[in-house]
């Protein structure tokens, strides 16, 4: 992918668009990968990265869901379930199985959480990834060498799907240019034109060249999770908002904390979620809390108060409490809470998605969770066929290998998070040592991956690469800190950039990572 390209094919004379997405997180992705994939002209369009926001600060779980479970949302964790299934047969070069122990301290929470448990296996039938099962004291031991042995009488295991969200992200763009969709990043949709008071197109800002376009397109869907409403104020500035955001921060801690390839599930915290730890990366991923906010931030940063809140509970569950200063990353995503616009009780936020057709012909997608991206986007398309009066085609996205495809990924070493594409960054490696210098002692990646995200993926950041095409800024903040530098000599020569650029670009990193710390240096 070319982003000078993608710019040309966009702005063709005349051309008027079947589809235009405006939002490149998980949905909107989705719904362009199920577009181009019908065969219609689809460009998408984002104000940022790919993924810059919610859809890359995940809990890295392909999942059912097991609080929805807890909540009655039958309906919703057999979907999830069933895309899962779908979504690590067509990616299972980022999507895996991982085992979940979930720490029994009552004589009653065994049976209770393992009848639970035995109900969704159930519900996941042939898609399932293991049966559940009660285990003894000794066998949780076993599973977690570090769990909090005081009290403990047992535990409960589970299946469930693990991913990396940004790299899935960057597969399916690729996935959706492969089906010659056009995908644009850093380009901001400022206003929606319309015509006989019907949205005809729209008016785009290359961020990059300042310079402004006009598309035409028959139908514009708004894919933009949290800042769905900036959208929908576009087309109607007296529609009520329909999401209602709530934060959720991740801690990343050293494997010393959990040594294991299996996962921590505890089924209830002190604010009622579920919370998580999961070996990532050789690290230990932990989260998340729920804090409603008022308004959506550009970039969310976690509150020292959320961070205590994972710490608290991280010390409950393991035998080394960890302090601050264990603390590696820190990073806050938008969940973006919605209310059904044509609900009569809109004081009730909804976990399924909410596709909302305006007067106007807008179509806007929120709410969901990552495992049901796929169906949401087959939904979507179900409706932009009608509004856009669109020929209709059938979806084939339940067996569209996504981009990457690769059956043994774990055999890939440093690069398995790029699947098929690892063959060819290792060439690029063996062909020049430069490129096969690896850019911090502690991280994995190499000078080629940053060569490869500049060609390939559209990075066109310091950060775009160490926080999205590589995950160094979530794992660790000061060794992301540590290889900015490089990175930027490394994209200023490939994007043909001045040594100010680079700069700049070390500078605003710098300020970017800073948050990710814990401590806030």
């Amino acid at each position: 992918m070319n982003r000078d390209d993608m710019i040309a094919r966009l702005t063709e004379k005349n051309i008027t668009w079947d589809i235009i997405v405006i939002g490149g997180g998980a949905t909107g992705l989705g719904i362009a990968v199920d577009a181009a994939s019908r065969g219609y002209k689809v460009a998408l369009l984002e104000k940022g990265d790919f993924g810059q926001g919610t859809s890359s600060r995940s809990t890295k779980l392909a999942h059912g869901g097991v609080r929805y479970l807890q909540q009655g949302n039958i309906n919703l964790v057999l979907e999830a379930l069933k895309e899962r299934g779908i979504l690590m047969r067509n990616a299972p070069h980022l999507v895996h199985d991982l085992m979940f122990v979930v720490p029994n301290y009552d004589w009653w929470e065994g049976p209770f959480y393992g009848i639970g448990l035995k109900l969704y296996d159930l519900m996941a039938g042939k898609e399932g990834l293991g049966r559940s099962k009660m285990i003894s004291k000794e066998q949780t031991l076993e599973y977690i060498p570090t769990i909090e042995t005081k009290d403990l009488a047992g535990g409960v295991v589970y299946y469930d799907g693990q991913f990396d969200d940004a790299r899935l992200l960057i597969n399916l763009a690729r996935t959706a240019y492969e089906q010659s969709a056009v995908l644009v990043n850093y380009m901001p949709v400022v206003e929606l034109h319309k015509n006989n008071s019907m949205i005809d197109g729209l008016k785009a800002v290359d961020k990059e060249k300042d310079q402004t376009y006009d598309l035409k397109a028959r139908v514009v869907i708004n894919a933009t999770g949290p800042y769905s409403d900036r959208i929908r104020y576009m087309d109607d500035q007296t529609v009520s908002a329909i999401i209602q955001p709530s934060q959720g921060i991740h801690i990343v801690l050293d494997r010393k904390f959990l040594p294991t390839d299996r996962a921590i599930m505890v089924p209830h915290t002190a604010d009622g979620r579920v919370l998580f730890a999961i070996p990532w990366y050789d690290h230990a991923l932990i989260g998340t809390t729920d804090t409603p906010l008022d308004t959506v931030p550009d970039e969310p940063v976690p509150m020292k108060e959320e961070i205590e809140f994972v710490l608290e509970h991280a010390r409950h569950y393991l035998s080394e409490d960890p302090s601050l200063e264990d603390v590696l990353s820190t990073f806050a995503g938008i969940r973006p809470l919605v209310v059904d616009p044509k609900a009569t009780n809109t004081a009730t936020l909804s976990r399924d998605h909410v596709i909302d057709i305006s007067p106007a012909g807008l179509i806007t997608t929120a709410g969901g969770k990552w495992t049901t991206y796929r169906k949401m986007a087959e939904e979507t398309l179900e409706k932009a066929m009608f509004v856009g009066d669109l020929e209709p085609k059938a979806c084939s996205t339940e067996r569209l290998l996504l981009h990457g495809y690769h059956n043994h990924a774990e055999n890939l070493g440093s690069l398995r998070c790029y699947g098929s594409d690892a063959v060819e960054i290792r060439e690029w490696a063996e062909s020049d040592p430069t490129l096969k210098k690896q850019l911090h002692p502690q991280m994995e990646p190499l000078a080629a991956e940053v060569v490869w995200a500049v060609r390939q993926e559209m990075a066109r950041t310091v950060e775009d690469f160490l926080a999205r095409r590589r995950r160094t800024l979530l794992l660790n903040a000061r060794a992301a800190i540590a290889m900015a530098a490089t990175v930027a000599e490394l994209m200023g020569r490939e994007l043909g950039r001045k040594k100010t650029w680079q700069k700049e670009q070390i500078s605003a990193f710098k300020k970017r990572a800073i948050n990710y710390l814990p401590d806030k240096e």
